[in-house]
């Protein structure tokens, strides 16, 4: 089964040569690749470039997800769509042959996979991965919870419904919404996992969450997040985590970031409820262009992972 597998990337010159790696490593051959570069200043597309990759330009002002995917898919050549964030890379080598097997049932509509943070990410960020992305699959989930990050579509579903350009996040949820309104399945893929680098400050994961907290009050008006909900989540979720870290015997080290993260996720949640989902020049500035720079160990495959370079970055 072949594909186009679209790569949104900003200045990511940094992570980029791993994923490339990891896709040229893949028991599927027949891909073809695409860089939507939105401006960057480093080397990103010039690395893209090294592995053969199509480069398609939008200008960081028109910038939004859902956009530069829109301008991406458009410019594919094949039915499957692989969306890959550039700062992921796969950890085994038939990542590709699992994401994509879920579409021979032809209602299944997106399929997305597992995702784990590096052992340098921040303890309560590997807490939510492990909440969002269980060690078990599901061939036709209930919710229309995905994430772009580690996805496939079909195109010519798309070309029915493209990704709303005008959210702050989120549009691939908006999307698999309208998937599951017109009947189609979402599958969740737990074997076709992917290493997310995240390596924010406390305002990056602020920025994070209000963006995506805008988007989702969007897509579901009837969405509310109160000062209970706050005080709530922020509370249970740094009990959770002091525990699962003590548990670990990793407390000590995380102790501070558990406190910071919980407090910036569930405030930047909060705040993103209360405001406009009108993008201003000043919050396209602060949600796009502005990045800054255990738990115990999942059960292990019987495919070997891949073996990376340390020169593909981390």
């Amino acid at each position: 089964m072949n594909c186009s597998i679209v790569i949104r990337a900003y200045n990511e010159a940094q992570h980029i040569g791993r994923l490339l790696e990891g896709i040229r490593q893949q028991t599927i051959q027949d891909v073809e690749i695409i860089l939507v570069d939105s401006g960057s200043t480093d080397a990103t597309a010039a690395v893209a470039e090294s592995y053969d990759a199509r480069i398609v330009h939008i200008r960081p002002e028109e910038f939004t997800f859902g956009r530069s995917l829109n301008f991406g898919i458009k410019e594919a050549r094949r039915e499957f769509i692989v969306i890959a964030s550039a700062h992921v890379y796969p950890v085994y080598p038939d990542w590709l042959e699992t994401l994509l097997r879920p579409f021979q049932d032809d209602n299944v509509a997106l399929a997305y996979g597992k995702q784990r943070g590096p052992e340098f990410a921040k303890f309560s960020e590997q807490q939510v991965f492990h909440q969002w992305y269980p060690d078990a699959g599901k061939t036709n989930q209930e919710t229309a919870f995905c994430n772009n990050a580690n996805a496939a579509i079909r195109k010519s579903l798309w070309e029915k419904n493209n990704y709303d350009e005008t959210l702050t996040g989120l549009e691939d949820l908006a999307w698999a919404k309208w998937a599951k309104e017109q009947g189609h399945a979402i599958a969740y893929v737990a074997e076709a996992e992917i290493v997310h680098v995240h390596n924010e400050t406390p305002r990056g994961v602020y920025n994070r969450y209000r963006r995506e907290a805008m988007a989702l009050r969007k897509i579901y008006p009837e969405a509310h997040f109160n000062l209970y909900d706050f005080l709530r989540l922020t509370i249970t979720n740094i009990l959770s985590d002091l525990w699962h870290a003590a548990r670990e015997q990793v407390l000590l080290k995380n102790f501070v970031s558990i406190f910071w993260f919980r407090f910036m996720q569930f405030h930047g949640t909060r705040m993103g409820h209360r405001e406009t989902s009108l993008v201003t020049p000043q919050l396209r500035e602060t949600f796009y262009y502005a990045r800054e720079r255990k738990r115990k160990e999942d059960e292990k495959r019987e495919v070997e992972p891949i073996r990376y370079n340390s020169g593909n970055g981390e």
